[in-house]
């Protein structure tokens, strides 16, 4: 009997997700470059699970029904298109080929369009969830050719994870490179959510003096509230872990972040949009200048100073207003995220559904959160919402949190602790609900040295110069 799909790549995340599609009932051909790899896997499977071992693409080919179906779960980049290039030969028009990696958007863009002269239906497929949520299931936003959709949504929304309505969280997200796109969002969102929390844990633990085990209930608290979600709830679970002489495992932990590029694409393609995604720089910055570790412990010798006056408040307080803080700046991260997307999809005519996408990542995915709800309903309630900060109930949160946001950007500032991320997410805040920012005096500069222009309030209409190092005088000049 012929497999329902083929699996290339059985590292963590691959090998995982042909696991799972096999405990949903469907028979899995899997091929691994290192063959050893499928001997190995096949030796773990159960009697339950009916896998095809396959030794060569060719074997891949010929053990898959028709339409074929295969699942590339391979390092993006460079490796992706070595793979096309050796299974789209065995492929048959009609056949479908995904890539479920972390494919920079325009790669999948440039690939779907090669693969549709061939007649292959192409599929960019982004998986959250990682090993665990693979396992037992991710979150997937599959894009790309939509005549592959109906052929493949039965297998991908079984093994996805569910919400708590029973909804799986997998939909259609638009043609092109709409799915890894929305993925690379997620991605960025999810920097931006770790770097917040981080920075929340610490404010209490250094500028406040919270003990560890302390901070550990606090975040379980916090995880009953509006601010659960998964990180939350890891970062509870971290933060109770001890070595063996009893130090908290967290504090021997070397503070130099890693990264694997899909944060800094975010960023880099909301510059490339003229979209202020100002919280999920920071994040990504934060990251970079960890990472700088050598040059850190030199700086704190050189520019050292007086240290912080000890913490002297309420501790209870100052705690409420960190949390007030962290979910504040979190509205502002998914905002910002929401914002890009709603650009991107306008540029490349994606059409995205900015409720259905908020469905997506309730469940199985690392941002899953009770927060993506709201999200959702706010769209429900306006599918034109330009910005989240606009919708009733956040522009009510954000309100509520104010004086706490403040104080707790305060608190970092007195007691030496940087806050990058929510410190940005506040002057974003104060940015985006100004009547009058000072890009004037910036437009008269711009005129000043280099004659660029600019537009007077009173008659927007048409451009203006000043003879600044002359007589000053005004003119009207074409555009």
């Amino acid at each position: 009997m012929k497999a329902e799909i083929g699996v290339i790549g059985l590292g963590v995340m691959g090998s995982n997700i042909a696991l799972n599609i096999a405990d949903h009932g469907y028979r899995v051909a899997v091929f691994n470059h290192r063959v050893e790899k499928v001997h190995r896997f096949l030796g773990d499977a159960t009697d339950t699970q009916h896998f095809i071992g396959c030794e060569s693409y060719a074997e891949l080919a010929e053990a898959l029904a028709a339409p074929r179906i295969v699942l590339m779960m391979v390092t993006a980049g460079s490796v992706v298109d070595l793979v096309i290039e050796q299974i789209q030969p065995l492929l048959q028009p009609g056949d479908i080929l995904i890539d479920g990696g972390n494919s920079f958007y325009e790669d999948t863009e440039r690939r779907l369009a090669t693969l549709r002269e061939q007649g292959i239906r192409y599929v960019g497929m982004g998986i959250s969830g990682g090993e665990e949520g693979a396992r037992h299931g991710p979150s997937i936003m599959p894009g790309g050719d939509p005549e592959a959709w109906p052929v493949i949504r039965e297998i991908f929304q079984a093994i996805a994870a569910r919400a708590e309505d029973g909804e799986p969280c997998c939909r259609w997200v638009g043609s092109g490179g709409a799915g890894h796109y929305v993925k690379m969002v997620h991605n960025g969102i999810e920097y931006g959510d770790m770097q917040l929390i981080a920075e929340a844990w610490d404010l209490m633990h250094r500028g406040l003096g919270v003990a560890m085990d302390r901070l550990a209930e606090i975040f379980s608290r916090w995880n009953a509230g509006v601010l659960s979600s998964y990180l939350i709830e890891i970062t509870a679970e971290i933060l109770r872990i001890r070595d063996p002489d009893g130090t908290p495992r967290v504090l021997n932990i070397l503070d130099a972040a890693g990264q694997k590029g899909t944060g800094r694409w975010t960023v880099i393609e909301a510059l490339q949009l003229g979209i202020p995604l100002t919280l999920i720089g920071e994040a990504v910055f934060a990251r970079a200048l960890s990472a700088r570790r050598d040059e850190r412990l030199l700086a704190a010798e050189r520019l050292e100073s007086e240290p912080p006056p000890a913490f002297g408040g309420d501790t209870d307080t100052a705690v409420a207003a960190i949390h007030d803080a962290l979910y504040a700046a979190k509205i502002v991260s998914y905002a910002q995220g929401f914002m890009q997307m709603r650009e991107a999809s306008r540029a490349h005519d994606w059409q995205l559904a900015f409720g259905d996408i908020a469905l997506l990542w309730r469940a199985g995915c690392i941002i899953r959160s009770r927060f993506l709800n709201d999200i959702k309903a706010a769209y429900d309630r306006d599918p034109q919402l330009r910005n989240l900060l606009l919708d009733e109930f956040f522009a009510r949160a954000l309100h509520q949190a104010d004086a706490g946001w403040r104080e707790t950007v305060g608190m970092g500032i007195r007691q030496q602790i940087p806050l990058p991320a929510t410190g940005s997410a506040l002057a974003f805040y104060d940015g985006y609900r100004s009547k009058r920012l000072p890009a004037n005096l910036l437009q008269a500069q711009r005129d000043y040295f280099g004659a660029h222009t600019y537009r007077r309030s009173d008659r927007p209409e048409l451009s203006f110069h000043t003879h600044w190092t002359g007589d000053g005088h005004e003119e009207a000049v074409d555009d």
